[in-house]
């Protein structure tokens, strides 16, 4: 049996059915040893229920901690093709918008020096490019550099950031998601390439309560679009949604989470001030209904994926934030920086900054970055009613 015609009977039930197949796709790029010996490891662990991937040293591009995550096979005797299979990782452009004179630029790339086998994209959202050789990092970061792209993060440090299309194509949007993405992207460069933080750092840019980039489930910084005053309703426009057979009531009405809109039959009248803009009314009635004009962004803090603890979901640390590009982020940075400072010092090894937060609590932390506690920070109202506080019992002493 040749090396091309390898059995793979369990891998190749992936390419049945009707969706993509990344079977039939890496088979594409088969005539490569790299490519063709990841299709037969790839048996091998379907057949044995394991993974045979091992983790055998660092790896990375002179001057960067980050952006190559080094892999090597434990059957490497076997399949001398994957013996390194090293991912890089590519930093995308804001919004993952590519002419496709760029697009074929890193194929062409990835074919010269690797495996041909890409993920577009990563869940932090890089372009991914799978499988290639110790010796060939600089030749690729060469000619990556050389075409205007750079790698992104990994390992422990502010992870690439990404956004939604924002107002490139969103008419949703309450600031310049992609603006923002790319400053923050500019301005922490060391940070994004040399790892020092006790653990990964993650920044995602939404546009509006909708959250197309789930920042608020897996961003350490979630950047979330919001406005301040009234959303702007067109009564014209609900009559029309009647008309077309909506039970206003029932569907939007009834289901806003804090009942802070009612319908008479001529007029949506919303009590503004109970609003949580959970988007829900606008998506129902897109022609009727528009967040209000002074827009900006909520910044949260805290969320990530199960590793150490549990999942946790981002939790406000500012309602409310103008996103002036003149101002280049000036408030966001200088938070960020203060985070950074403390979790920096005191964060143990692999421990994300909603973890930490949980472990030092939420007012020390806030104490040692000097921001001030709000009303939004409470997650729930609280329980224990013997709770005192200092400034009233010393008001008292008095």
């Amino acid at each position: 049996m040749t090396e091309t015609k390898r059995k793979t009977p369990l891998i190749d039930e992936l390419e049945k059915g009707p969706w993509p197949s990344f079977v039939k796709e890496m088979k594409k790029e088969a005539h490569k040893p790299i490519t063709r010996d990841a299709i037969s490891q790839l048996e091998r662990s379907y057949e044995e229920h394991i993974s045979h991937w091992k983790h055998g040293g660092l790896v990375g591009v002179m001057g960067y901690g980050g952006g190559v995550i080094g892999r090597y096979s434990d059957l490497a005797a076997e399949f001398p093709g994957v013996a390194e299979f090293h991912t890089f990782r590519v930093n995308q452009p804001s919004a993952w918008f590519y002419t496709s004179d760029a697009l074929r630029t890193l194929c062409d790339i990835w074919d010269k020096h690797g495996s041909g086998i890409t993920n577009m994209h990563g869940s932090t959202g890089d372009i991914v490019f799978l499988g290639g050789t110790t010796e060939a990092i600089e030749p690729i970061f060469a000619d990556l550099t050389a075409n205007g792209w750079d790698l992104g993060g990994s390992g422990s440090n502010m992870r690439t950031p990404s956004c939604c299309v924002g107002p490139a194509r969103c008419e949703w949007a309450c600031y310049d998601t992609l603006n923002a993405c790319y400053n923050i992207t500019q301005s922490f460069q060391d940070e994004l390439h040399r790892p020092f933080f006790p653990y990964k750092y993650k920044f995602k840019f939404a546009g509006c309560p909708n959250d197309c980039v789930a920042s608020i489930a897996r961003s350490d910084c979630s950047v979330i679009g919001t406005w301040k005053d009234d959303i702007q309703v067109n009564n014209a426009k609900v009559k029309d949604y009647e008309k077309q057979g909506l039970d206003l009531n029932a569907d939007v009405c009834d289901r806003c989470p804090t009942r802070c809109m009612s319908w008479d039959g001529k007029t949506l009248a919303i009590d503004n001030s109970n609003c949580v803009k959970c988007m829900h009314c606008i998506n129902m009635m897109p022609k009727a209904l528009k967040p209000g004009k002074e827009r900006g962004a909520t910044i949260l803090i805290g969320s990530k994926a199960p590793i150490v603890g549990g999942a946790l979901l981002s939790s406000v640390f500012v309602p409310f934030l103008e996103m002036d590009p003149e101002s280049e982020y000036s408030d966001l940075k200088e938070l960020t920086e203060a985070i950074w400072e403390l979790w920096g010092e005191h964060g143990k090894s692999r421990e994300r900054v909603g973890e930490f937060i949980q472990r030092v609590g939420l007012s020390n932390f806030l104490e040692e970055i000097g921001l001030e506690p709000v009303p939004e920070m409470v997650m729930h109202p609280r329980t224990n009613p013997y709770i005192f506080f200092d400034d009233e019992i010393f008001e008292k002493a008095e």
